[in-house]
């Protein structure tokens, strides 16, 4: 079965749905009030530079200044080229890349500090969102994506998808691109160029190079800092990054973005204009499609397998620990039997859950430990093949004799949890409050304290209803000592509008 897009459009909230096997595989939301910015184009002004930690901070007219590390600014094209051709990058190819920012790794030749001076303008281009407490990370090699190539502006480097496979095909593409190409540009061949014509990578040359054009002209004109240029908004990004001839079909229940849908493909992608329908059925779209419910899935912390065992997923601001365990299956042979085909059972669906919530960074597996190393293997071997189908790029470590399975996934926007979810304003985003009968022991302590440096005949304790409760039953017997000892009289008055764990003393 072919993969489907599913397009949610309303005037507040645009949500896309990708969808694989008749499941969701990956989900894509953009609000109007707050719109993604990683590909946007910024003329920017360098405030403070750190020797330190090798990264400079730049305003770009953001809430928060952005973060720019050393790798990714250098003054000359010819500065980088030379890092290009010294065996620092990977390897002779490129990875395919999905969003901007995306060339080539290398270490830097010289210090941050000779670079860049505070005051200084730089061009510099959102390759992350901000996420959390971070600034958005920045750099200075701009790239433009298109449907087929991405156009690299200042790098004269040529690269080609690992994707695409087929030898022949590669050095095809690599030498058309390298005969049409300006000198001192660079281009890396997408997935989706695979089998295309000359004319369709002209058509991308010349739409780039433009664009391209624009920005330049621009940039000289401009005030410091200012937006030179914003990215595709999420669905003509989703439609250009993703549809490939495997989408049997894009359905989405707004006119205008039909429109808009049917002309980009139109003009890019001709062989997929009959695969895109209107939805105008009175039945919102989603719920047609039932993915409301898969959506809420997965925002819940425990997911159930098919067996009867379940995953844990606890999301930090460090890292995502994911813990797998057998629950309610009981297996038909063996302990480590049973174990095998949790932990197998549970590959898929780790896989599954981080394309769909995008969770990246740092990721943590807690796999049920397992004594044979074959299993192991297995279980190794299983999420890798499982991750395959993942286009954000990941590294994962073999199993550790815990069983615990270090990885991690690159992340250039937030995941649906944290877009979606707002910290806890009762718990304070810990996950869990102090106990009733720990708040009436702080508060006997409390009463100690206070009843020693204040005069008085009696004492007033405001509470929470829960903890008034708790007082006057199980815990009477603490309020009677300090009764008796301090020969004071103790009200206990509960209100309603007080959080658990908060109280009030008051010596009259």
């Amino acid at each position: 079965m072919g993969a489907e897009l599913v397009i949610n459009a309303a005037s507040h909230e645009t949500r896309i749905a990708l969808i694989e096997n008749g499941t969701i595989a990956e989900l894509y939301i953009e609000r109007s009030r707050e719109k993604g910015i990683v590909g946007n184009i910024y003329k920017g002004r360098v405030i403070r530079v750190l020797p330190g930690m090798q990264a400079a901070f730049v305003d770009i007219g953001l809430e928060k200044a952005a973060f720019l590390y050393v790798a990714d600014v250098f003054d000359a094209i010819e500065e980088y080229e030379s890092l290009l051709d010294s065996g620092n990058k990977k390897d002779d190819e490129s990875h395919e890349v999905q969003e901007p920012g995306g060339h080539p790794e290398f270490r830097p030749l010289h210090p941050i500090e000779d670079l860049l001076q505070e005051g200084q303008e730089l061009l510099v281009q959102i390759s992350k969102e901000p996420l959390g407490t971070k600034g958005a990370r920045i750099t200075s090699h701009i790239s433009l994506p298109g449907r087929h190539l991405v156009y690299m502006p200042t790098v004269d480097h040529i690269g080609i998808s690992r994707r695409i496979e087929d030898e022949e095909e590669r050095e095809r593409l690599r030498e058309v691109v390298e005969r049409l190409k300006q000198p001192g540009s660079g281009y890396i061949v997408r997935t989706v160029s695979e089998g295309k014509s000359e004319e369709d990578l002209v058509a991308d040359i010349q739409y780039l190079s433009t664009l391209w054009n624009e920005i330049s002209t621009r940039k000289d004109k401009a005030a410091v800092p200012s937006l030179l240029h914003s990215d595709l908004d999420v669905v003509q990004k989703v439609v250009r990054d993703i549809v490939t001839e495997q989408v049997d079909r894009i359905v989405v229940d707004s006119k205008t973005d039909y429109d808009r849908i049917v002309q980009f493909i139109s003009t890019f992608a001709a062989k997929m204009k009959y695969a895109i329908e209107l939805y105008d059925e009175e039945e919102p779209i989603f719920d047609h499609y039932g993915l409301e419910v898969e959506i809420s899935r997965a925002l819940g912390r425990k997911v159930w397998l098919k067996s009867g065992g379940y995953i844990i997923i606890e999301q930090t601001e460090a890292l995502t620990a994911i813990d797998v365990n057998t629950g309610r299956f009981v297996g038909k042979h063996n302990l480590e039997d049973t174990i095998l085909k949790t932990n197998l059972e549970a590959v898929k669906e780790i896989a599954y859950q981080l394309r769909l919530r995008n969770i990246g960074g740092i990721i943590i597996i807690d796999f049920i430990d397992m004594e044979k190393e074959v299993n192991r293997e297995k279980v190794f071997g299983a999420l890798e093949e499982a991750l395959k189908a993942d286009k954000s790029k990941t590294n994962i470590l073999k199993i550790s004799e815990l069983g615990l399975v270090e990885m991690t996934r690159k992340r250039v926007r937030e995941s649906i949890g944290r877009m979606m979810c707002e910290p806890c304003t009762y718990c304070e985003g810990r996950g869990y409050i102090k106990s009733k009968t720990t708040i009436c022991h702080e508060i006997f302590r409390e009463l100690r304290r206070e009843m020693l440096d204040i005069r008085g005949t009696k004492a007033t304790v405001t509470v929470h209803p829960l903890v008034a409760d708790l007082l006057y039953d199980e815990e009477r017997r603490g309020l009677e000592e300090l009764e008796k000892k301090f020969k004071k009289r103790i009200t206990v008055r509960a209100k309603p509008g007080f959080h658990q764990e908060q109280f009030e003393i008051l010596i009259n």
